[in-house]
């Protein structure tokens, strides 16, 4: 087995579908990435690129050993989601204006490692809110393989 400690290459597969007033969008990414373990956690890195950016969006979503994801997003507008099952966690949007508090609501966590090879499937569905208005719903699956 790699050292993942130091951190092991992987191929990640990213779909996504947001609702957001009633208007779906899908989003799909095959992207190499790289898994780091440190202690308990994993650390998923990975750079976003998409037509809305020139420039690569570094994000990170790290899987705590308690069960809770947390994504990051670190662009212009640096973005940090946490997903606990069955929860309403409190997140945060730093904007050029600002930090806006933003709510998850997570009805469906699932995270499935897999030793041989190492793999991992995570599937999110969450509930965006600021204050009590409804952003959007959102659904995340991303499956990776070393």
């Amino acid at each position: 087995m790699d050292d993942l400690t130091t951190g092991v290459p992987v191929a990640i597969h990213l779909e996504t579908e947001a609702v957001q007033e009633g208007e779906a969008a899908n989003y799909a990414l095959d992207v190499d990435g790289q898994l780091v373990q440190m202690g308990d956690t994993f650390y998923l890195r990975y750079q976003e690129v998409s037509d809305d950016h020139p420039e690569p969006v570094p994000v990170t979503i790290k899987l705590a050993s308690n069960g809770d994801v947390v994504l990051t997003r670190s662009a212009e507008n640096r973005l940090q989601l946490h997903f606990s099952n069955g929860k309403r966690v409190q997140a945060r949007y730093r904007t050029p204006m600002g930090v806006l508090p933003v709510d998850t609501v997570t009805p469906l966590l699932q995270v499935r490692l897999r030793e041989r090879p190492f793999s991992g499937e995570i599937k999110i569905n969450y509930d965006l809110y600021a204050g009590e208005q409804l952003i959007g719903n959102y659904k995340l699956r991303l499956q990776f393989t070393a």
